[in-house]
């Protein structure tokens, strides 16, 4: 359990489930070519999961050289590292969260909490949350706003910017957004942006079903 998902749970076999009903951007077709293939090519070098996957193919010489012994071409294991890697998105810095004030983004960064991995761990129960609050002198309230923004932080695509746009749309939570049908985040999240302007980016139907699948793939361990 922890921030990002465990890529040790998900199998090699588990994996051709995901890919095959992936909704892949076009740079990321190349993996949807003959899966059970591919994938059950890269079992024969005793790689079982995704972490044991990203071990393999730590960098450029690794993938080279894996090329090599499977026949399994470059481009392909580049990209299918790329993908992997996106389960351990970059954490969002809470500075950047225009909803919490300076003063609490200092007290927290003086605490060494500056993104939403090192805040992660101090927000899981209402224990460590009261806690927290107390230490810091921040108020219970902005604490759980904290909380759910760091919550939501950990789906894949999932910026400072949308997180609050998720946050402000009813869907605070990985939980809810693991639970919600695509085309209804979709209808009102794009509502909620025609009357409040949060957002300049284009974000479809396809996207919010992204970060759906994401979601579901997370361990939903906070306690709210």
């Amino acid at each position: 359990m922890g921030y990002y998902i465990n890529l040790k749970s998900i199998s090699i076999d588990k994996y051709k489930e995901v890919l095959k009903r992936a909704d892949l951007i076009p740079s990321w077709k190349v993996l949807e070519e003959d899966i059970d293939k591919n994938l059950d090519v890269i079992k024969k070098y005793n790689i079982e999961n995704l972490d044991e996957l990203l071990i393999a193919l730590k960098d450029k010489n690794k993938i080279h050289e894996f090329s090599k012994q499977s026949g399994l071409q470059e481009n392909y294991l580049t990209v299918l590292k790329r993908v992997v890697n996106g389960y351990r998105q970059k954490p969002n810095r809470i500075k950047d969260f225009t909803c919490i004030g300076e003063e609490t983004v200092a007290t927290l960064e003086k605490l060494g909490i500056k993104n939403t991995l090192t805040l992660y761990d101090k927000i899981l129960t209402d224990e460590k949350r009261t806690s927290l609050s107390k230490e810091a002198g921040i108020s219970k309230s902005e604490i759980m706003k904290l909380t759910k923004l760091a919550d939501l932080s950990r789906i894949n695509w999932v910026n400072h910017t949308f997180a609050y746009v998720l946050l402000e749309a009813g869907y605070d939570t990985a939980e809810k957004v693991a639970n919600a049908h695509y085309k209804e985040l979709y209808e009102t999240v794009k509502q909620l942006n025609q009357e409040r302007e949060l957002y300049n980016a284009h974000i479809g139907a396809r996207d919010m079903n992204r970060c759906i699948e994401s979601a579901k793939g997370l361990e939903l361990e906070v306690e709210y």
